[in-house]
């Protein structure tokens, strides 16, 4: 079998897979946003924090609770790392120096998880556990439950409350990421992924000599970390290595797990709205975007360029070849188009257009289908601005799902779409204009350039992942990266609940033969094209300078 063919048949198994688990995950979910009972072990942790479960909340009090929350796991984070030489499974590894202790727990509370430190050589077993781990799924579960919270702003009206923040919290991770994750690391752990609290060792003879090992409760991590869209991994190395991600199977199960949540949260908003339609179209717009990115990027990896590409079968450089070409493709585009940021390869060793689409990917704001929660409310947003230039075409009053979308309203979604480019832009023309940040670049040229426009694109849009060339363990990357997590993670939520508190308190507007039918096809294409057209414009000159001029060197 070809590596062509063969990465064919995986993207072709992982489609069938998600469409098998589709219907019955997002019907479950949406039952668990929408239940009135609250489960015993949600009762104790409601009755732990002091919160009323069954109080409704306005957006103001809606996002009070979720800046609260992560402002506790920010501190909680850091706190744990600054103490880590004193605190017990530590492996003897030392405290975390502070800049690089703020920029874990921004990159770990925003679900970016990007990792300026080789895990193995600097974290122990409790905050790999207690700290990495939890928020894994904590940080998860806020953004599911502010998209369920703008999902509630089109269902509900005349009211203007949300639901309430930490009833949403707690049934994510008791009811949907908890069980999943536990299911996803049986199955790891079966595949020969480790799970164990082993100290360090010295496994076998290399050269003459022997490398040293740690172990860890691997298995379980990774399960969250696909499943929750976070991409922090035990090892640098991250999914390449054999410990997290040892066989082709495992590749393509931990794909499955990247991408099975987003693309379900489309279905348990159309129960949610009443409409599954809706959610279908919000799924074609995904899918589409997602096929087109892989088929590029597969594309672009098997492209024959002189006799050494020919010889290897495709740019097979920072590939494993227990993947190739195929399985590294699909994971790349799966993990850039959603906020997780596992890497099975290095991304900085990809074609030069390779690398652009991983990045152009991040810039689409990882909708197709995006990280848990984000990646739904992302593409609500977009709706939003699509169905707003429909009603200019036509000189109509737009609607989406029977809400009027006013002049409150796209002030809000244009403010949620600026947000992110103003910070990727901004820090990499900083970080170009200084001496200093230029230093840690390993290339020059166009691809020097993408290693810093990466990684602030990765950053802001808390995807996480690295070009792999860039030296970002600097107090001015461990700085200014941490505060783009932060500021790319909670100012857009602070509008997309702003904009769900608006659409809650209208009334709905009855369907009329002038509205425009944001269930078919025609929709999605309108959909597609305003997603590509707003992020070329703000982004295409970024992108000549980086990989478009290394890709047509």
């Amino acid at each position: 079998m070809g590596p062509v063919l063969a990465g064919v048949l995986q993207l072709l198994a992982l489609i069938g897979a998600l469409a098998l688990v589709h219907v019955p995950l997002g019907n479950y979910m949406a039952r668990v946003y929408s239940s009135k009972k609250h489960l015993r072990v949600e009762k104790w942790i409601y009755k732990g924090i002091g919160a009323n479960p069954d109080t409704e909340m306005t957006w103001p009090a809606y996002l009070r609770g979720v800046l609260a929350f992560s402002a506790v796991g920010v501190l909680f984070l850091y706190l744990l790392q600054r103490l880590q030489g004193v605190l017990p499974g530590s492996l003897g590894f030392k405290a975390i120096d502070s800049d690089q202790a703020f920029n874990t727990a921004a990159s770990f509370v925003t679900n970016t998880n990007w990792q300026s430190y080789y895990g193995e050589q600097a974290m122990g077993h409790v905050v790999q556990t207690a700290g990495l781990a939890v928020q894994n799924f904590v940080s998860a579960a806020v953004g599911m439950a502010v998209a369920v919270a703008l999902v509630r702003g089109f269902a509900r009206s005349r009211g203007g409350e949300l639901g309430n923040f930490w009833s949403d919290l707690v049934r994510g991770v008791t009811r949907i990421l908890l069980p999943l994750a536990f299911v996803a690391a049986i199955v790891l752990v079966a595949c020969g992924v480790i799970q164990n609290f082993s100290g360090i060792h010295e496994v076998g003879q290399f050269l003459g000599g022997t490398q040293e090992w740690n172990g860890g409760a691997v298995a379980s991590q990774e399960a969250i970390k696909e499943i929750g869209t976070n991409g922090g991994g035990y090892f640098n190395a991250n999914s390449a290595h054999p410990f997290e991600n040892p066989t082709p199977f495992t590749n393509l199960f931990e794909i499955f797990l990247i991408l099975v949540v987003p693309f379900s949260l489309t279905r348990s908003f159309g129960v949610m709205v009443g409409s599954v339609k809706q959610g279908y179209a919000i799924l074609a717009t995904m899918g589409v975007i997602w096929l087109g990115f892989t088929a590029l990027m597969m594309w672009t990896e098997f492209a024959h360029h002189g006799p050494a590409f020919e010889a290897a079968g495709g740019a097979t450089e920072g590939k494993e070849v227990r993947f190739g070409v195929g399985g590294s493709s699909i994971f790349a585009v799966a993990t850039t188009l959603t906020s997780t940021g596992a890497v099975d390869s290095f991304h900085s060793s990809y074609t030069g257009l390779g690398g652009g689409i991983t990045m152009l990917g991040m810039m689409l704001g990882e909708i197709a289908p995006g990280g848990v929660g984000s990646g739904l409310y992302g593409m609500l947003i977009m709706a939003i601005i699509a169905v707003f230039i429909a009603g200019l075409m036509v000189g109509r009053t737009p609607e989406y799902l029977g809400k009027k979308i006013g002049t409150r309203e796209i002030k809000l979604a244009a403010c949620y779409i600026l947000v992110t480019p103003a910070l990727v832009l901004g820090f990499t023309a900083a970080a170009m204009a200084l001496d200093t940040p230029a230093n840690s670049m390993t290339n020059s040229g166009a691809h020097g350039f993408s290693e810093i426009l990466y990684a602030y694109t990765s950053a802001a849009n808390n995807n996480g992942s690295a070009f792999a060339g860039l030296n970002a363990d600097t107090q001015w990357f461990n700085s200014t990266l941490g505060i783009a997590m932060l500021l790319g993670r909670f100012v857009p939520m602070v509008f997309v609940l702003a904009l769900a508190g608006s659409l809650a308190q209208q009334r709905p507007v009855p369907q009329t033969a002038g509205t425009l039918r944001t269930e078919k096809p025609l929709f999605t294409g309108l959909l597609v094209g305003a997603i590509m057209i707003i992020t070329g414009l703000t982004y295409f000159p970024a992108l000549a300078l980086g990989p478009l001029a290394e890709g047509l060197a």
